[in-house]
């Protein structure tokens, strides 16, 4: 990327170069292992949900948790540990309410843990709201908005265009 006449290039553009430069925007739309690339990759990711009709904060934490005790549970992999997340997760968003325009925003390190901003008017906050250790939790978050299932395709289309075109132009630079 240009940023005031110096090229940037980003550590999470450059793994995922490595295995994808060259393909498409359509090609990357409809790729599941490249979403998956994405979700597990070894970089930071920040994943933004704004509000466009209000909600309560338990109710977005129930129906955003109850897919992955779903899924978990039907792979055989719904532990002691996740429950404990599940409910750590559950109990960072009682007490909220997300108005529209509202974001919530969720950072997944490296290392799998989650960290949880709210943000009432629209702005990136500076530090988190709670941070939960378990990365299993992270990326299934990610998934959801990403994944093969994603509640969002406008979102998948636009990740896979950018990237397709910030890729290309690194491997034509």
């Amino acid at each position: 990327m240009d940023i005031e006449g110096n090229f940037v290039k980003f550590n999470a553009i450059s793994s995922l170069a490595v295995k994808w430069k060259g393909k498409t925007a359509e090609e990357l739309r409809d790729s599941f292992e490249f979403y998956r690339d994405i979700t597990t990759g070894p970089f930071e990711k920040l994943g933004q949900v704004t509000m466009i009709v209000p909600l309560t904060g338990k109710y977005f934490a129930e129906k955003v948790t109850e897919n992955f005790v779903t899924i978990w549970k039907s792979f055989g992999t719904y532990t002691e540990v996740q429950a404990k997340t599940i409910n750590k997760f559950l109990e960072a968003f009682e007490n909220q309410n997300f108005p529209p325009g509202s974001s919530i925003f969720f950072t997944v390190s490296p290392v799998g843990s989650l960290t949880i901003s709210f943000s009432k008017d629209g702005s990136i906050p500076e530090v988190g709201n709670v941070v939960i250790e378990e990365g299993k939790l992270g990326e299934a978050i990610l998934e959801s908005m990403i994944g093969e299932q994603s509640v969002a395709p406008a979102t998948k289309q636009s990740l896979a265009s950018r990237l397709s075109d910030i890729m290309n132009q690194e491997a034509n630079a």
